[in-house]
């Protein structure tokens, strides 16, 4: 990205929301509102005769709503990121959820309540170091033969002081920025043969999370849910990390669950990839499959290490599939993945990886 700031484009209805948008992202000198409309057909128009780096655009307007805005930019400038800010109702989080699949990069929940700085402050905290993230990786597309692939096989990891093999059990996920729609892109590819429970912390708001694990189900033909606290974790079952819970696997009379808690955030993330990788790689020592998605900074790292020291394998998504490559490039550079691979490659791969070895059977 060049030293000029991010020229944004503004699109939502409501004057005010323009307002307080465009106040929140140029109180960061890096940063310049480029324009401001008030609905997806005025975008379109802008954008014809204008450039922009980052389109934030609302779901719930007039004329042309937030979605067929997306499609519409997606198919005139494919590597232009949108963000969608939405309403935080059941109506706007379902909408929001259908955007992300559709390929929005993120979505941030607009303020319920609170006087216009409150929400100024809390928009800027948010939409800020994404806006500039994004931005920075939309115009840096990575070369994927840059990316220090290794062999697709698999390559079984040993403990130095054990004979104990790798013998796939559990897989966990991470994602964040632009994870939605790799997950659903990687589960869709996993074969049915691979009947071992998928555990995903996926950073969303709390009304986003059921709907996602909702989507993954239908669109996977995979029984998915929100995890519960307590909660039983069964065979060939999705279960998604509640919205500002942490996730963590824990044994209860014999039984393995999910145990939910509000622990302090991990990477100022809540939910944190952290707790769930630790707490796979303590309940299942050799068994773990872990995947890390696309998504800004490095929640997740330590976990790996975990998942790693425990015996388990990783598999990290490449670059330049990679939304932002900041949660699966830290896994990288740290060489602690066995693969790493396009995102259309990863759902396969897990399938190699159970096929390859001897699986054990999930008590």
């Amino acid at each position: 990205m060049s030293d000029s700031p991010v020229r944004v484009l503004v699109c939502d209805d409501s004057a005010v929301a323009r307002g307080l948008l465009t106040r929140a992202l140029e109180a960061d000198t890096d940063i310049t509102v480029a324009g401001s409309v008030m609905h997806g057909a005025a975008a379109l128009s802008w954008l014809e005769k204008n450039t922009a780096d980052v389109v934030v655009c609302d779901i719930e307007m007039p004329v042309m709503d937030g979605l067929e805005t997306l499609s519409r930019i997606h198919a005139d400038q494919p590597g232009l990121p949108v963000i969608i800010v939405s309403s935080f109702s059941q109506r706007g989080a379902e909408a929001s959820v259908a955007a992300l699949k559709l390929g929005a990069v993120a979505c941030v929940a607009k303020p319920q309540a609170g006087s216009a700085g409150s929400t100024v402050e809390q928009l800027s905290a948010e939409l800020r170091p994404l806006v500039r993230e994004v931005a920075r990786s939309a115009s840096q597309p990575a070369d994927r033969t840059s990316t220090p692939h290794r062999p697709p096989q698999c390559e079984v990891p040993r403990r130095s002081n054990s004979t104990h093999e790798f013998k796939p059990e559990i897989i966990v996920i991470g994602s964040s920025t632009g994870g939605p729609r790799a997950l659903q892109d990687v589960i869709q590819r996993i074969p049915p043969h691979v009947d071992a429970p998928i555990l995903i912390a996926q950073h969303m708001p709390p009304m986003f999370t059921p709907i996602l694990a909702q989507h993954l189900g239908q669109d996977c033909g995979r029984p998915a849910q929100e995890g519960g606290h307590h909660a039983a974790v069964l065979p060939g079952h999705i279960y998604v990390a509640p919205g500002d819970f942490h996730m963590e696997l824990h044994r209860l009379n014999g039984q393995l669950v999910t145990r939910l808690h509000q622990g302090e955030p991990e990477h100022f993330c809540r939910p944190s990839v952290n707790p769930l990788f630790r707490s796979a790689a303590r309940h299942f020592p050799g068994g773990v499959l872990a995947i890390m998605l696309t998504g800004m900074g490095e929640d997740g790292i330590e976990g790996t290490h975990d998942v790693r020291a425990a015996n388990g394998y990783v598999i990290a998504q490449d670059e330049a599939s990679s939304v932002v490559w900041g949660m699966p490039g830290a896994v990288a550079r740290a060489n602690l993945a066995q693969q790493i691979l396009p995102v259309d490659q990863i759902g396969s791969a897990v399938g190699t990886v159970f096929s390859s070895n001897r699986q054990a059977t999930f008590a």
